[in-house]
C-alpha cells in the first residue's frame, strides 16, 4: 500500500463484504471475468487504482473494451463473449 494515499482513497477504499463463486454465465459474469483477468476484484477496485471514472465498454453488448493492468499494459477485449462455460466457475462475485 502507498503510504501517501490521499484522504479521498481512503474513504474510497471499500472491502468486500464476501466472496462467492459464479454458477451460470451472465453480463456481469463476463465483465468481472475482464476485470479479474486484468488483476482487479471488479470494477469498483479498478477505479480506485487507476484513479479513472468509466472503463472503456463496447456500445454494442456493454462489455468492458479495454483495462489497464497494474503494470500499465493493456488488456483488449472482444465485443462478443470470452468467459467460456468451462471458465465460470473461476469468477469471483464480490458482496459490498
Amino acid at each position: 500500500k502507498k503510504s501517501e494515499v490521499s484522504g479521498v482513497m481512503a474513504k474510497a477504499d471499500i472491502k468486500p463484504k464476501s466472496i462467492q463463486h459464479a454458477k451460470k454465465w451472465s453480463d456481469d459474469v463476463e465483465n468481472l471475468y475482464r476485470f479479474q483477468q486484468a488483476g482487479y476484484r471488479d470494477e469498483i477496485e479498478y477505479k480506485q487504482v487507476k484513479q479513472v471514472d468509466t472503463v472503456e465498454r463496447w456500445p454494442e453488448t456493454g462489455f468492458v473494451k479495454k483495462l489497464q493492468r497494474r503494470d500499465n499494459t493493456f488488456y483488449y477485449y472482444n465485443k462478443q463473449r470470452e468467459c467460456e462455460d468451462k471458465e465460470v466457475h473461476k469468477v469471483k462475485i464480490y458482496v459490498y
